[in-house]
């Protein structure tokens, strides 16, 4: 292998910033180079959610979303906030460009059906990221590499999460254990001797939280917990927000979610029945947004302790992606995994069990590289795609036949309807995208 530096991008169904590093990839050592992140202004956040809502509650093909004139400008304007994080990246930075061999894109999301949620609802799988590739190859005059789900959907698996592999890699620097991401979804993986045994996504982290935060303050999110911080848990609601996904939550494994199945508008559709008008009642507004923060970290916790009895487990854990950053989220999945704070009584035995397990107390800590990590997997893909390399994802291990993952485009090609994702809503129907 030759030494390649690419540019990771990623954006998040949290939509809080576009995130951009440049890494360096040497044999197995991992280098930042340099990085940086652009935040999302409350406006671009509404636009693209109201897009995603309208795609998900109108089931449109594929064939027409790329034809609607709303979908076109949002689109256009995501990937150019995409290609001016890069192209600041490599002015603030001194960057050739020609030094750089590829971006790793992932796109937005705007729908996510994978096998296990396709078949409990009867429809055929697909995966849906809006992204072109040749659009920002050419705004940024690098390659671009894409598209990396449709290859998993289009085999018959989940599309997500992706993180396992990467966890793996920078688990020489971090140890083995269990790697957590809290994002807009929260997903883990379990890493032992350099290699991922399972990872699955937990269910909502920042989803609840921040449509919560914005619907009622209009703000992006909760910084540092600040209002949620002045509130109290509220008992009946906290088991209500289990209640509510608790299909996706005892789920099999493996899954991989999507906030279309988290039920946000019937969680948002309770609180307004049940509870007094969080626009006028501040406490009401903290409270509420108390026992959404705590439950973000208390799913994470209850993902943990559900890993199946044949995963070997560590007691390292490693923290990594934003939503980890909120102080009362973070605690309270460190204090319901440690047993500082009782667990619904339907979950106790499970916890217990878990800790017997463990056999050790949790070590908990934020990873070094959890900053960008995200942003990096995405790098990491792209020099997988580059070297022809098959990711090495847990539920791939027993696949015979090579499955690389992305479709690359280049500057200065032809212009392609590349907007989507092969493996979007219709891809079925041989739909060319």
């Amino acid at each position: 292998m030759t030494k390649l530096r690419i540019i990771g991008n990623m954006t998040g169904n949290s939509m809080d910033a576009v995130d951009v590093v440049l890494t360096e990839f040497d044999e197995e050592k991992i280098t930042d180079i340099c990085s940086l992140s652009i935040p999302y202004s409350v406006a671009e956040k509404q636009s693209v959610d109201a897009l995603r809502q309208r795609v998900v509650t109108q089931k449109i093909p594929a064939s027409e979303l790329i034809k609607d004139n709303d979908f076109l400008a949002i689109h256009q304007k995501y990937v150019s906030g995409v290609a001016k994080a890069v192209n600041e990246l490599c002015r603030r930075n001194n960057i050739d460009k020609s030094s750089v061999q590829a971006i790793g894109f992932h796109g937005k999301t705007l729908d996510h059906n994978p096998p296990s949620l396709a078949k409990i609802s009867g429809t055929l799988p697909f995966t849906t990221q809006m992204g072109s590739a040749q659009l920002l190859a050419d705004l940024t005059d690098i390659p671009v590499i894409n598209d990396f789900r449709s290859a998993l959907l289009m085999n018959g698996f989940e599309g997500a999460p992706l993180a396992a592999p990467h966890n793996a890699h920078i688990s020489r620097q971090e140890g083995d254990g269990c790697y957590i991401n809290a994002g807009n979804t929260s997903n883990l993986a379990w890493i032992k001797d350099g290699k991922a045994q399972i990872s699955w996504d937990a269910g909502p982290f920042n989803e609840y939280t921040d449509s919560f935060v914005l619907r009622y303050k209009g703000a992006a999110f909760d910084r540092g917990a600040h209002w949620g911080l002045q509130g109290k848990l509220l008992p009946g609601l906290l088991h209500y927000l289990f209640a509510l996904g608790r299909n996706f939550y005892e789920m099999p494994l493996p899954k991989s979610g999507d906030p279309a199945f988290y039920k946000t508008s019937e969680l948002f559709a309770y609180i307004e029945n049940n509870y007094e008008n969080p626009a006028k009642h501040e406490q009401v507004f903290y409270d509420i947004l108390h026992t959404l923060e705590f439950f973000a970290g208390y799913l994470a916790a209850y993902s943990v302790a559900s890993t199946p009895d044949n995963i070997d487990l560590a007691a390292n854990f490693v923290l990594f992606g934003g939503g980890w950053k909120n102080p009362l989220a973070r605690q309270s999945f460190e204090d319901t995994l440690s047993g500082k704070v009782p667990a619904l009584s339907q979950h106790q035995k499970l916890f217990e069990d878990f800790r017997r397990r463990l056999k050790a107390g949790p070590q908990i800590k934020y990873s070094k590289l959890g900053e960008f990590m995200e942003a990096r997997l995405f790098a990491d893909l792209a020099r997988y795609y580059l070297e022809q390399r098959n990711w090495e994802l847990p539920e791939l291990q027993d696949y015979n036949k090579p499955l690389i993952l992305g479709y690359i485009r280049y500057p200065g090609l032809a212009p392609i309807d590349d907007y989507l994702s092969k493996a979007a809503r219709g891809w079925q129907n041989n739909i060319n995208l």
